[in-house]
């Protein structure tokens, strides 16, 4: 793999056993296994198209070609559901963003200390994924877990009037559980994509679909996500 210039000689966290707990052949039965053992908040805002804004976090090729150590085998399988949550969501005239993460020597913060290397801007790794449909869609620059911290996400979503927003993407237990907290302070109701999400292993994304079940967002499968735009299963 190209190297990404390793900025300390920290040694980074222990390696993640990565698991392809999601595969085209598995990801309906384990997903559905997964949404039965989550809680569920009876208050919670029930899911409204109308009202929803699409964000498609991290799609890169760092997590998302085999080669790369930040590879995430599961993330393979999500994205014919994100593809078909994006086409809904551009049927019915809503919002679709997608979250690049990137960073230099300014803006890296704790990001090379804690993993030993900086995803530099511009790095063919970084790249988005070509086989999802991100053209045309407005692509929101991070630099750190949270897609909201010094991005101008929120203001687009209050330019569409969003009050939802479905989270996808990956790793469900870093960008994804950090922006879904941060869109929970900031007033909107949240849903994760249960197979519309992966990160290295089922142990991190169960107990982050768990926690933020339990405090913060609403765990969906991408089934009845499509059916509530009136869409079939993809």
């Amino acid at each position: 793999m190209e190297n990404l210039e390793m900025k300390t000689a920290l040694t980074p966290p222990a390696r993640t056993a990565k698991e392809n707990y999601f595969t085209a052949g598995t990801i309906e039965a384990a997903a559905k296994a997964m949404a039965a053992e989550l809680p569920v908040n009876r208050r919670a805002a029930a899911f409204s198209p109308v009202d929803s804004a699409l964000l498609i976090i991290d799609m890169q090729r760092y997590f998302l070609r085999d080669g790369s150590h930040a590879y995430i085998p599961a993330a393979t399988a999500i994205m014919a559901n994100i593809n078909a949550l994006i086409a809904v969501h551009k049927k019915a005239a809503r919002p679709v963003f997608f979250t690049r993460h990137g960073n230099d020597d300014r803006d890296g913060g704790q990001m090379a200390a804690w993993w030993g290397e900086l995803l530099r801007h511009g790095h063919p790794q970084s790249d988005l994924e070509p086989r999802l449909d991100h053209a045309g869609q407005p692509v929101i620059e991070k630099t750190q877990y949270d897609a909201f911290f010094n991005t101008d996400l929120e203001a687009r979503l209050r330019q569409w009037r969003t009050k939802q927003l479905l989270i996808t993407g990956v790793a469900t237990h870093l960008c994804c559980e950090s922006t879904a907290r941060s869109a929970f302070t900031r007033g909107f109701a949240v849903f994760m994509a249960i197979d519309g999400t992966a990160t290295w292993n089922r142990e991190l994304h169960f107990a982050s679909l768990r926690g933020l079940a339990h405090g913060c967002a609403v765990p969906l499968l991408t089934h009845d996500l499509l059916a509530a735009f009136g869409e079939p299963p993809c």
